[in-house]
């Protein structure tokens, strides 16, 4: 019998570790000079935490029970235990709370797919106790941050607001919403001239079919719309964000306000990042903000707002890989220390720990297989080890170097 990893997992060997740890050291960089924190939660949690109210679907989480018969979850996404965690452990912080994340998470896909991969790898941060322009504007602009930060220049930023479009939505009958939210989240057009709606009805959703592209022509459409007070002012905000983020000159920018994230809890700004990879656009992330999810597990019910977003790694790797910067090869030793004789055993190992001891990062190998010399070089040229060192019974060495 071959023994494979389970349907839906995989392995990582120390490439691909590495090639890994680059993107996400380089990521954590840009976290921590935007003053960002790392947090770790846990990844097993109840059903009730993970489904954030509804917000995430039941059939997405792959399910567990304990001894209890307590309904268990592998989180699939973090935000929904961090905002649990936040509430539960952390009361009493002064706002605003700045924390970043690097972690799995664990979907369950349902398509026709064979061996669908179910564990995914992903980087990003929360930003909690805040609303309005300024910590919508942060979070994207730490966005595009990262991305600078990891060399990517063909990217843009789809941007939707979820409050907007959802009253958008209340004008429809409410039997037809779901149907025509679909229809609008999939650019379905046939649904839209087919269902049985008014004139005036079907007007309003071609529009909302085509709230994407330039932001100016997008936010003159939905201002067409006779919007009632709350959803101008929302519009207006909507308006802020988009010129803030414009002043620059150099933002990627693609307004969308029939953007409906598969997660429903995000009451205000959604966004995606996009590739713009040659052949296909790849989805590299995902935000938005949600000021109503940590009233959730709130004790008392009080709301705190949030946004944040999440990077995903493979993908990452995968438009990255294209551009050569990723490591070819694990990181090699800098030394192999090798005993002349048995006698030189204790000698050897401590010489190994004085290397080890240095105030830089130094990656020393013993040499435990009593070989002849040449043989020992070779495998320190196939490790691309650059200096052996040769330690007699006395403690001396004698250096090699390979490189």
């Amino acid at each position: 019998m071959v023994y494979q990893p389970a349907a839906g997992a995989r392995d990582l060997l120390p490439l691909d570790v590495a090639q890994k740890r680059w993107i996400e050291d380089r990521l954590q960089q840009v976290f921590h000079r935007w003053g960002y924190h790392r947090i770790i939660t846990s990844t097993l949690e109840r059903m009730d935490t993970l489904m954030a109210g509804e917000a995430i679907q039941r059939q997405t989480v792959i399910q567990l029970q304990n001894a209890e018969d307590e309904e268990l979850g592998l989180r699939p996404e973090l935000t929904a235990s961090i905002a649990r965690t936040v509430v539960t452990r952390m009361a009493g912080v002064t706002y605003p709370q700045r924390l970043y994340y690097n972690a799995n998470v664990f979907r369950r896909i349902w398509e026709n797919r064979h061996n669908r991969q179910h564990e995914f790898y992903q980087a990003g941060v929360e930003l909690l106790g805040v609303g309005g322009l300024l910590a919508n504007a942060e979070v994207l602009l730490l966005v595009a941050d990262c991305l600078s930060a990891l060399s990517l220049q063909r990217w843009h930023l789809i941007l939707g607001e979820a409050g907007i479009t959802r009253s958008l939505l209340d004008a429809f009958p409410v039997h037809l919403r779901d149907q025509i939210r679909s229809a609008i989240a999939n650019l379905d057009r046939v649904t839209i001239d087919t269902l049985p709606l008014s004139d005036e009805l079907r007007d309003r959703a071609r529009i909302m079919l085509d709230l994407r592209g330039n932001s100016s022509d997008v936010l003159q459409k939905v201002n067409s719309l006779n919007l009632n007070q709350a959803q101008q002012e929302a519009v207006n905000n909507l308006t802020s964000l988009v010129q803030l983020l414009e002043s620059g000159g150099n933002f990627p920018l693609i307004l969308d306000l029939s953007l409906i994230q598969t997660i429903d809890y995000y009451t205000g700004i959604v966004f995606e990042v996009v590739s713009d990879s040659p052949g296909q656009a790849q989805i590299l992330g995902r935000g938005g903000r949600y000021d109503k999810l940590l009233g959730l597990y709130h004790p008392q019910g009080e709301d705190i707002p949030g946004i944040g977003f999440a990077l995903n790694i493979e993908d990452l790797y995968q438009v990255i890989l294209s551009t050569q910067q990723l490591p070819q090869n694990p990181p090699a030793s800098d030394w192999l220390v090798v005993p002349e004789t048995p006698k030189a055993d204790a000698a050897a190992f401590a010489y190994a720990q004085k290397l080890r001891d240095s105030t830089d990062l130094v990656r020393v190998e013993m040499d435990l297989v009593a070989r002849d010399p040449q043989a020992i070089r070779q495998y320190a040229r196939d490790r691309r080890i650059a200096q052996i060192a040769w330690i007699k019974p006395d403690g001396s060495p004698k250096i090699e170097s390979l490189f």
